[in-house]
């Protein structure tokens, strides 16, 4: 799926989990609930377009830039576990890694940022306090003096996290090319965001927001919500 900007790409991504989003009953995580789900993957093409997020979207901008550098950028913050920053700056500062690679070669194709652990896995880890980290990796290219971003997202809100995920994602993706530009003289551009995820929902208890938010665009027909079997 394809859309044109981060709005449209929030837009689209409701849509298709309430037409075509599997019933599935969460019975482990941070949320045990009934969910619409979708195996889902969208490239936004201009995600660099303002307003970044939509003026329906359960989100702020000033949340999207706190989320942009405090948890994507910056490292550990006070009473957390751990951020996605803290993960991609220790043991190894990977972004620091990333920008001195790009300066060096910057055709290099195997960037790819680790924000998920071997020890993730491990039973113990997950029930301490929190989850495994729903962003897995961050993927990097340039391609004609563009950076483009790919993320794994092993399970995502639909409604109330993707828009501040990938907005916050897009000035994590500014950020980094302005690191590159001033300290290599160059001119790269952010590019576009590709995003996929496995586990893409609506919780039972949005549905309503949702459907009142793709009505008026979509003219979208109700369907009722089944429990799910299995």
């Amino acid at each position: 799926m394809t859309a044109f900007d981060c709005p449209d790409a929030w837009h689209k991504t409701l849509n298709a989990i309430w037409e075509h989003g599997d019933n599935f009953d969460v019975h482990y995580g941070s949320e045990c609930a009934k969910t619409k789900k979708l195996n889902i993957s969208i490239e936004i093409m201009r995600p660099e377009t303002r307003p970044l997020v939509d003026d329906k979207a359960p989100c702020s901008m000033k949340y999207v830039q706190w989320y942009a550098l405090k948890y994507l950028w910056s490292g550990l913050l006070e009473d957390e576990t751990y951020t996605y920053g803290s993960r991609l700056r220790q043991p190894v500062d990977q972004i620091e890694k990333a920008i001195e690679r790009y300066l060096e070669k910057p055709h290099d194709r195997q960037i790819t940022l680790a924000i998920r652990l071997p020890r993730d896995i491990l039973k113990e880890v997950n029930e301490r306090k929190h989850e495994p980290p729903c962003l897995s990796l961050i993927d990097t290219e340039i391609s004609e003096d563009e950076l483009h971003l790919t993320s794994y997202f092993r399970s995502w809100d639909a409604y109330a996290g993707l828009p501040a995920n990938i907005a916050g994602i897009q000035l994590f993706n500014e950020a980094l090319v302005s690191e590159l530009n001033k300290r290599g003289g160059l001119s790269i551009e952010p590019g576009r965001l590709i995003f996929h995820s496995k586990n893409c929902h609506i919780y039972e208890r949005q549905l309503k927001l949702v459907q009142d938010l793709l009505k008026p665009n979509k003219n979208a027909r109700k369907r009722p919500y089944h429990k799910s079997t299995e």
